[in-house]
């Protein structure tokens, strides 16, 4: 077996790195280790609009299950207030179950081939460049040849650090998230909520998104805890009257980009790269961004005959020039949450309460120093 392109992993940035490597005109093949792409679930399953128009297609009612306008903020004492995005973007919650599925059948249409149930065991690197990998499928143990690989295995990427690539995370970075999809919630069915506070999610959130037919996603993501997040989600949950019928779990690294997503014969997408917002955790659009780049370069390497790190090396300098802003910008709004005690994010919530954030001037800010000085000191390098 020979392909020009191997890809593992087939969630969003395996899929999407297929579809666009395929419709370059190059042969790809898409290993997932699990029977059923999309499953298991390990998503709160929101994104914005913006996925989309990277895609180039149109939502679908069959995995659009809800619309969002806007998140509502809610403060440990109770102060919640509405925020809505710049320039009116559509937000969605997803079933991505068959959303993954989707990205996978149209990847499939452009020319990928997949093998579902597949664990990549070991690299092929022939003097020094990734040439291949080592793969069981069921009990048949074989060699499948390429000119490069596209880890796009998740968090703790096995295949990057096969490849020399550190992936490894501490214990710090990687948030510890869980989710009940339930019914009996009463939720504002276009909002986002969103609760903060060191006795609801220390080093995170909670948060219950609306679904679809009565269902809402309510879960929880911590950091540095004692305790874990499923502890933190069933606390969460007894101030409702809802009823979980299903749980995810997942970990979300929450400290930027790996330090180098590329090598001879391999490049690293999605949350194995880091591709997540370390604000919010979200990494649907980030990912759908890295892997449509990372699928375009693979392609104009094979045509060019060269999948060396210094060709590859383009693919790093795209990625940081589309979203390397906004996750650097995300990490330091992150930081300066890290540090508010519930105290200062009431008096934050308060003085947000109410207004437009375009409009917030350093005049405006003189009320917030009276009520909470070392608020002030904190925001400052962010204001």
């Amino acid at each position: 077996m020979k392909y020009d392109v191997i890809v593992v992993g087939g969630r969003i940035g395996g899929s999407v790195s297929s579809l666009f490597a395929s419709k370059n005109d190059v042969d790809v093949l898409m290993i997932e280790k699990n029977p059923e792409i999309g499953v298991p679930l390990q998503c709160a399953e929101a994104t914005s609009e913006l996925t989309f128009k990277t895609l180039g297609i149109q939502p679908s009612k069959r995995y659009i299950c809800s619309k969002i306008y806007g998140v509502e903020v809610h403060s440990p004492d109770g102060t919640h207030f509405k925020m809505q995005p710049s320039g009116d973007e559509m937000g969605y919650i997803l079933d991505r179950k068959v959303f993954d599925k989707s990205l996978a059948v149209e990847s499939a249409k452009a020319g990928t081939d997949i093998m579902i149930w597949t664990t990549v065991k070991d690299l092929i690197i022939k003097n020094g460049k990734v040439k291949g990998v080592v793969a069981k499928h069921l009990d048949e143990t074989m060699e499948i040849k390429a000119d490069m690989v596209i880890a796009a295995d998740g968090v703790g990427s096995n295949i990057s650090r096969m490849a020399g690539i550190n992936t490894l995370y501490g214990v710090k970075d990687v948030g510890s998230c869980v989710q009940y999809k339930m019914v009996g919630i009463d939720a504002d069915p276009n909002y986002m909520q969103l609760y903060f506070g060191r006795e609801v999610a220390p080093g995170g959130y909670a948060w219950i998104f609306p679904n679809e037919d009565g269902v809402t996603n309510v879960g929880i993501g911590i950091r540095d805890s004692n305790e874990t997040a499923y502890h933190y989600l069933n606390k969460f949950i007894s101030n409702f009257n809802g009823m979980p019928f299903e749980m995810n779990v997942g970990g979300v690294p929450l400290s930027g980009p790996v330090e180098k997503t590329y090598t001879d014969g391999l490049i690293v997408v999605g949350d194995a790269a880091g591709h997540v917002d370390p604000l919010t955790g979200g990494g649907i659009h980030l990912a759908t961004s890295c892997a449509k780049i990372a699928g375009e370069v693979a392609a104009e390497a094979i045509k060019n005959e060269d999948t060396s790190a210094e060709f590859l090396k383009r693919y790093e300098e795209e990625w940081k020039n589309k979203i390397g802003s906004i996750i650097k910008n995300s990490l330091k709004y992150r930081k300066v949450l890290d540090k508010l005690n519930d105290k200062e994010l009431n008096a934050l919530a308060r003085f947000l309460k109410g207004r437009d954030l375009d409009s917030i001037t350093s005049t405006s800010l003189l009320g917030l120093v009276k009520e909470s000085p070392s608020l002030v000191r904190h925001l400052k390098n962010v204001l």
